[in-house]
């Protein structure tokens, strides 16, 4: 099959319109009346009318004696009113249906019993109706209970029943049919020993898309794995469309390769309304309807998929059920970085953000529609919009919140180089009590250094050399940093050459890096690993322009060390525990420093103060040794103060 263009391309606002515009409450799904005590997260389909009054007779509202109030004016406390018991005044408790003739009631801690037991002595005079529920105080019978389109609370179920309806009548929840395409998937609970090196994937898409469906109050469905044939894949709509699926989602194959058959069987079918939003991730969404039910192609790549759904789907089924599609809560933040965008494209960029001092900051995530990661990590996200071409670090941004807001004041921030402690750190911490996020976004050392400068994260991982007198940090904190700061070490860690299990290059250093039969993969520019690289190249005079591979970057230690596992690098520079963690040999080069670097405003930060906490204790300094590796034996010392 032919590559096409993308059809019918539309914003997002467009693209929603066109879809919600042809659907209202009710429609496709239709009504059912269900027992009022199961009716909690449902909405009403038509009026509730109460056939219940609410009390339904005059009950006591308080503990004491039933009385006529106007036999109490007078009552004073020289001049107390008695009272017969039993037949003046009758005992009453809280709820109970009033005595036939009386229109009030005593408070018991008001009445003075006499010693016969036979009068009750009253002080003070009650008015009419005191202390008494009247029939229909809280609902009359035939009164509007709820209208239509109501979401019933769980406390509505009470007033459900209360007024006398054991059953409701609701919209019906909306049944999505998912079905998922592509010859290379395989379920993982059917097949948990694949081979992933053959090109398998395991499919999880449509786990996620069903648990968003029935978080927006739908059922949902999920069909067999469908191979990336059209017939196959028309066949899976039709019957889809017949099993009575209010809502279809076919995920992959909604792009314009050659291979992406969603659209065209869709428009054989039935009719494309939007093929492809201007929004990034989720582009190739494609929206279409058959035989009356809206078929929605999904993106493949598991953010776009969520996105998609997000933006497109939930707003769907809320509207189906009759409900208010839920708004997230927003917050100004201040960016931690610059971030370039394509005008023309509204670009949602996954954040984490945190309170750090007086300001929230958001820092970007890296991009990645096929990295789950990048939303399961963050707890914002922000909207560059399509007239943009990007926004600059500093700038005071609006970000939607994927968590509640005060999870920002129990976030820390950390900007810097990577290490694997730093997971360790934040496991620690998310068991603490209360419980703390670590969030790490990883930019090198410099980097790092940069933001804690310019107040734009609590703290930074940083382990830069000093190549004039072989020191680590402090020479780049005196330079970059003005005000009262402090680094502390985490740890000293073994730096060195990764290689394949049995080294079957015979890599022995730096001098076999520029043979022609080796691969090289590099860290980024301003990473600490990047520097140590550099020093030792220009110490045993190694040529960096003859190394291949030496442009080839790459953000963190474990994404070398998957570059060599791979067989896309033959070797790379990296820490000790990243070879361990994924088997590869390990040639040694140095011992570095990895401190923490943050300022003294910070250190009173109570987030901060159980950071340290946790770094000191036995146990954390323990877990790192069971990683390999590493050295606690200065891990929570104070190795340089800067005054700024």
């Amino acid at each position: 099959m032919k590559r096409r263009i993308y059809l019918n391309m539309k914003e997002l606002h467009e693209a929603k319109s066109l879809l919600l515009e042809r659907f209202g409450p009710g429609d496709l799904v239709g009504e059912e009346e269900i027992l009022s005590r199961k009716s909690g997260g449902r909405v009403t389909s038509c009026p509730v009318f109460a056939r219940f009054s609410s009390p339904g007779f005059h009950s006591a509202a308080m503990d004491g004696f039933a009385v006529v109030a106007e036999e109490t004016f007078g009552a004073r406390d020289d001049a107390p009113v008695s009272l017969r018991i039993g037949v003046d005044a009758i005992s009453v408790n809280t709820g109970f249906p009033m005595p036939e003739g009386k229109n009030a009631v005593v408070m018991i801690e008001q009445c003075l019993i006499d010693s016969s037991r036979k009068n009750v002595l009253l002080r003070n005079p009650v008015f009419p109706w005191q202390n008494v529920r009247k029939v229909g105080e809280d609902i009359v019978a035939t009164e509007l209970v709820f209208p239509t389109n109501h979401l019933l609370a769980p406390y509505d179920i009470g007033a459900l029943i209360a007024s006398g309806n054991s059953t409701v009548k609701v919209w019906k929840r909306p049944v999505v049919r998912i079905i998922p395409t592509g010859s290379e998937l395989f379920d993982l609970e059917k097949e948990p020993d694949v081979d992933l090196s053959t090109g398998r994937i395991p499919e999880s898409n449509s786990a996620v898309l069903g648990a968003m469906a029935e978080a927006c109050g739908a059922v949902a469905l999920r069909v067999p794995i469908v191979v990336d044939e059209p017939d196959a894949i028309e066949t899976a709509i039709v019957d889809a469309i017949q099993s009575g699926a209010h809502v279809i989602l076919v995920n992959a194959g909604s792009s314009a390769g050659s291979a992406d058959y969603t659209v065209s069987v869709i428009e054989k079918l039935g009719t494309v309304l939007v093929h492809g939003i201007t929004i990034m991730p989720g582009k190739p969404t494609i929206i279409g309807i058959i035989e009356g039910k809206p078929v929605i192609g999904i993106p493949g790549y598991p953010v776009s998929a969520i996105m998609a759904f997000d933006q497109i789907v939930a707003p769907l089924l809320h509207r189906l059920q009759g409900r208010e599609a839920p708004k997230r809560q927003v917050t100004s933040a201040i960016l931690s970085k610059s971030l370039p965008s394509r005008a023309g494209i509204e670009e949602f960029r996954r954040v984490v953000a945190g309170r750090v001092g007086e300001n929230v900051v958001a820092s970007p995530i890296k991009k990645g529609a096929g990295s789950i990661t990048t939303i399961t990590k963050a707890n914002g996200i922000l909207r560059i919009p399509l007239e943009s071409e990007g926004l600059t670090e500093g700038s005071e941004v609006e970000i939607e919140l994927l968590r509640p807001w005060h999870s920002l004041e129990k976030t820390l921030i950390c900007i810097g180089s990577h290490d694997l402690c730093l997971d360790l750190v934040a496991d620690f911490l998310k068991r603490s009590s209360p419980a703390i996020e670590m969030a790490s976004t990883h930019v090198g050392s410099l980097g790092g250094i940069h933001a804690v400068a310019h107040k734009r994260c609590h703290l930074a991982g940083t382990h830069l050399l000093d190549p004039d007198d072989g020191s680590y940090n402090v020479s780049y904190v005196k330079r970059y940093v003005k005000c009262p700061a402090l680094l502390i070490n985490l740890v000293h860690r073994q730096q060195g050459l990764m290689v394949k299990k049995g080294n079957p290059k015979g890599i022995k250093g730096f001098e076999d890096l520029v043979r022609e039969d080796v691969t090289f993969v590099n860290r980024q520019k301003g990473s600490g690993t990047r520097v140590l690289l550099d020093y030792e190249l220009s110490r045993q005079m190694v040529p960096s322009d003859q190394i291949k591979g030496y442009e080839d970057e790459e953000y963190t230690h474990m994404a070398v060390a998957v570059s060599v596992l791979s067989g896309k690098a033959d070797v790379g520079l990296g820490i000790l525990s990243a070879a361990r963690a994924l088997g590869l040999d390990f040639i040694p080069v140095v011992e570095e420093r990895y401190d923490l670097l943050i300022l003294k405003e910070h250190m009173e930060y109570p987030p901060v103060r159980m950071l340290f906490d946790c770094i000191s204790s036995h146990e954390f300094k323990q877990a790192v040794a069971n990683l390999g590796g590493y050295d606690t034996r200065d891990t929570g010392r104070v190795m340089f103060e800067c005054h700024g």
